[in-house]
């Protein structure tokens, strides 16, 4: 999915090691996502 500038990214849901975060829960806040396989697994 391809999202151009100025468009609202889509809401979400994700884990990390603080817990469940939507992307909704950060609007107004600067938001960097980055996404890295785990460790052993093919990227």
């Amino acid at each position: 999915m391809a999202l151009q500038p100025g468009i609202p990214a889509p809401d979400f849901t994700l884990q990390s090691q603080l817990g469940e975060i939507k992307l909704s829960d950060l609007r107004g806040k600067n938001v960097v996502i980055g996404f890295h396989p785990a460790s052993f697994t093919g990227g």
